[in-house]
């Protein structure tokens, strides 16, 4: 796993989060222990989780791009009304 560096703040590739947030979830280790193994912060790893969890949702309702779970909700409504 890599990181970059830039100016003050730390810039971490997509595969250093993906792989810190996968070894989190192992239930035989804590976010804080990969945090310390991995030298940055137990928190960074709950928000990249939060920010993961985010993104596959609204891959579910989502097709090359477009989200339909909104269109149909809305074309419901209309038709309803």
């Amino acid at each position: 796993m890599t990181r970059k560096t830039r100016n003050k703040y730390n810039h971490y590739t997509e595969d250093f989060r993906r792989e810190a947030v996968r070894r989190a979830d192992d239930p035989n280790t804590s976010a804080a222990e990969v945090a310390k193994e991995l030298g940055i912060h137990p928190g960074q790893i709950y928000n990249w989780r939060r920010q993961y969890k985010r993104l596959s949702d609204k891959q579910f309702n989502s097709v090359q791009g477009v989200d339909y779970s909104m269109k149909e909700e809305n074309e419901f409504l209309k038709k309803a009304t």
